[in-house]
């Protein structure tokens, strides 16, 4: 059964968790933006390592689902704070493996640099590495750009529900950590799962990380009829496919 509780990342922000004891690498999961620990890949992975007896940890990054603080607040750089405030706090030193969606591949990519004696592996599912430069900065006329830039936010429309901010914050914080330029410096074992039919993130991305990463041990499945949340029940099938390899791989 899981555990759950908040930690306090360091400055009184609670930072909301969910937990499995079991045995290493402990499965990470890190959420897309706008999205939280709640979603059915998120819970589809904590009844599959619940079943194997894996370790698993959830958590929402701050001004998401229960954790504290407002959206309108984040930036690339906080949430990444977040998500090793979580790790190092709950994962007690242990090796772990982060499964990443959209953002959360971004994100994921960047706990792996920071953490790399720890991490297991990698699994990104539509990753979305620089997409505040590419999907969002680079979608912008000029009217949104001056308009960003002047007043420090811009709502734009979301395929998923009401429309949400873009802050110039944002924009700015995700320059800094841009990673599809240059080699991705990791060279654990990687698994890249991306639709083809996705409308918010272009499927040749994870071609491109997979062209980036120093690592030999890159995999990249294309659904050819997925979309952007590939959450249909054949697509979790095939997530926990992928997975499990890669933790029989590391001894579990």
């Amino acid at each position: 059964m899981e555990s759950t509780g908040k930690l306090d990342r360091g400055d009184g922000m609670k930072l909301a968790w969910a937990r499995l004891a079991g045995r290493g690498p402990v499965v990470v999961f890190l959420a897309g933006y706008n999205s939280d620990m709640a979603g059915s890949k998120a819970t589809d992975l904590a009844a599959f390592c619940a079943a194997r007896g894996q370790a698993f940890l959830r958590f929402d990054y701050s001004g998401h689902g229960a954790s504290d603080g407002n959206f309108v607040d984040g930036t690339i750089g906080i949430w990444l704070a977040d998500a090793l405030a979580v790790i190092d706090g709950l994962t007690e030193g242990k090796k772990f493996l982060p499964v990443g969606s959209s953002m959360g591949g971004w994100i994921s990519l960047l706990v792996a640099l920071a953490r790399p004696e720890r991490v297991a592996g990698l699994v990104g599912i539509a990753a979305a590495p620089d997409f505040t430069e590419n999907l969002m900065w680079e979608a912008m006329g000029f009217p949104e750009r001056r308009q960003l830039m002047s007043e420090g936010k811009l709502i734009v429309p979301n395929p998923y529900g009401d429309p949400y901010p873009v802050t110039r914050a944002l924009i700015e914080d995700g320059r800094e950590r841009l990673l599809l330029g240059g080699k991705i410096g990791f060279s654990g074992p990687v698994r890249l799962l991306h639709g083809q039919r996705d409308a918010e993130v272009p499927w040749e991305t994870a071609l491109r990380i997979a062209d980036r990463l120093e690592s030999l041990d890159v995999q990249v499945t294309l659904v050819k009829d997925g979309d952007h949340r590939l959450s249909r029940p054949e697509d979790l099938s095939l997530l926990r496919r992928i997975l499990d390899p890669l933790l029989r791989q590391d001894g579990a």
